[in-house]
């Protein structure tokens, strides 16, 4: 099988808190939308840039995040050059190459927060894998997680000090005991078929 000529990207959580990052994207672009919100969500101090043909330099070069949606090449190799210049992270969504983060599809309940990339090589699979996620972490996924911090309070008030780390680690093990998942996957039949093709012969019959 063909290489491929994009590393995967090495993931991170970013602390946004009262950080300046910008939105670059239309108005009624989904993808400016549910990353305005996500940034806002995080805490950050986002200004929302939704007319992408008036972006000044000024407007960029002392932000930490910048994020753009459009799929314009010219707009993205000019915020490239200003990131190179000015050490800003970049994310131009579905172009990888101009950026210097991808954008991982999110899937949350309570403060879990469970982050899924592709490196920007199969956006579709991650969004498939994120609603399948999102699905499983329903409400009493979330009422579980709770619990436990509940639990890891308590644990903490009854064994303090450094010398009792050990137990109230064990006790949080034990607590998280019983808690499993399954996860399965299924493909198109056009890549059944390729599979079916690069088996030895003899591994058909």
């Amino acid at each position: 099988m063909p290489a491929l000529d994009q590393a995967a990207f090495f993931p991170v959580s970013l602390n946004l808190m009262g950080r300046r990052c910008v939105v670059i994207g239309e108005r009624d672009d989904r993808e400016a939308i549910e990353k305005e919100e996500a940034l806002r969500e995080s805490g950050a101090d986002v200004l929302w840039i939704t007319e992408p043909a008036t972006l000044r330099d000024q407007d960029v070069i002392d932000a930490f995040f910048v994020i753009s949606t459009p799929q314009d090449a010219q707009l993205s190799a000019r915020l490239r050059a200003l990131a190179d210049r000015h050490r800003f992270l970049l994310c131009c969504i579905d172009q990888p190459q101009f950026g210097f983060v991808a954008m991982a599809a999110i899937a949350k309940a309570g403060p879990v927060r469970v982050a899924i990339s592709t490196t920007g090589l199969a956006p579709r699979v991650g969004k498939r894998m994120k609603i399948r996620l999102q699905r499983a972490m329903d409400a009493t996924f979330a009422r579980f997680i709770e619990c436990l911090a509940t639990q890891k309070t308590r644990v903490k008030r009854a064994h303090p000090g450094a010398d009792q780390s050990a137990v109230r680690r064990k006790a949080m093990i034990d607590a998280a005991e019983g808690f499993d998942l399954e996860v399965n996957f299924s493909y198109p039949q056009w890549f059944e078929e390729e599979l079916e093709g690069m088996r030895p012969r003899a591994a058909r019959r």
